[in-house]
């Protein structure tokens, strides 16, 4: 009856909220990043796991694409498209260096193991780009004014950059395949993005004034439903959703930005833990021994390839020994961005390897970058004293 598949509904619905609360809980306690214990959860909850979900998977899957949504529209808060595009005429060395470094050993990896060109590529953005989520932890949990702090900043607003050109390109691609018509959706979502960007640079500000409200009901329903309204635009005319959010995000700007954060992040912890955990369901324990090696191997190199970028990066601002490596450390976690572009290939049906890959390289290095960064550091205060 529909009572009882109700009261199972939220029941089960229930169970798993309070479970990811016990694990941000757990990880607070010990210090790490929640990301990997998410998805630990999803591996156990999901098909194969220890207690397969049975009435919740499709509520929990449209929670999870609201919590992508929710997530990149608040990484696009985080800069104006006028700092982005200072940013991009500032340090364009940086980010080439960066995607030199770290895309390359992905995409390389991807054909070595016998994929297509499109799941490679993903591969590669899914090696390139950091955690800014992870990332803000750590910077939030060191003493403030070190130097290598603004130039950490730099290089995630360049890779939030590349990730707002890089997402459209590959949902063109995926929805076009390798052929001329994909490549021309790429090339007309890529310069749609650069338009708005360019256009907000000048009516930013004004489009915030426009939606501010002094009311917080009324500021939090329009922003949440302008973001829905046009994530859901741009799915409409084959453009990813989560391309859409990011750019309401960029665009943006203003008095309503700081009021914003304090508004959507709620709900953006809520149904970004959903995502999260689904990206885990979505995963077969059992078909991750086959990648386990394979994500190992890409993990170290990469790890390798991240913290010779922010050694590089922090020699080129004449940065000391100890910031080098810290900054270097620091960036070597993968978190929210790589899920959400292996999420991207998984629905789109690619490489049956591609979600297990990405579900353990993440897990693997969204555990080592914060202990590497913290251990690093104990070692340079020890060093100094």
């Amino acid at each position: 009856p529909p009572r009882v598949q109700s009261a199972e509904i939220l029941l089960e619905l229930g169970g798993v909220i309070i479970g990811l609360a016990l694990l941000a809980r757990v990880a607070g306690r010990f210090g790490l990043p929640s990301i990997p214990l998410y998805l630990l959860a999803g591996l156990a909850f999901g098909k194969g796991g220890i207690l397969p979900l049975v009435t919740t998977a499709e509520f929990i899957g449209f929670g999870a694409e609201i919590g992508l949504i929710l997530l990149l529209f608040i990484l696009g808060l985080e800069y104006s498209a006028s700092q982005l595009i200072s940013t991009l005429r500032q340090e364009a060395p940086v980010g080439i260096m960066d995607l030199a470094l770290n895309f390359t050993p992905g995409f390389l990896a991807g054909l070595v193991l016998g994929w297509e060109v499109i799941p490679a590529i993903l591969l590669g953005g899914i090696c390139f780009v950091s955690s800014s989520g992870i990332i803000a932890k750590l910077l939030q949990e060191a003493p403030p004014g070190r130097a290598e702090r603004p130039l950490v900043l730099s290089v995630l607003v360049m890779e939030d950059l590349a990730m707002a050109l890089f997402l459209p390109v590959i949902a063109g691609l995926l929805i076009g395949g390798q052929d001329w018509s994909g490549l021309a959706s790429a090339l007309i979502a890529v310069a749609g993005v650069v338009v708005v960007l360019l256009l907000a640079t000048r009516v930013d500000v004004g489009l915030s004034r426009l939606l501010f409200s002094r009311s917080d009901e009324v500021l939090l329903l329009t922003i949440f439903g302008l973001t829905l309204a046009v994530a859901g635009l741009a799915e409409s005319v084959q453009v990813s959703a989560a391309v859409g959010a990011l750019i309401v995000g960029i665009v943006l700007a203003g008095p309503a930005v700081e009021r914003a954060h304090a508004l959507l992040s709620p709900l953006r912890d809520l149904f970004a833990a959903l995502f999260f955990g689904f990206f885990g369901l979505t995963v077969d324990p059992a078909s991750i021994t086959p990648v386990l090696v394979p994500a190992l191997i890409i993990a170290v190199i990469t790890a390798g390839t991240k913290l010779w970028t922010g050694w590089l990066s922090a020699r080129r601002r004449g940065l000391e020994r100890d910031a080098r490596i810290r900054m270097g450390t620091t960036l070597i976690a993968r978190g929210e961005f790589s899920i959400a572009l292996a999420g991207l290939g998984v629905a789109a049906g690619l490489e049956p390897e591609l979600g297990p890959l990405a579900a353990t390289y993440v897990l693997l290095l969204g555990v080592a970058g914060p202990l590497a960064a913290r251990v690093a550091d104990l070692r340079i205060r020890k060093s100094s004293t």
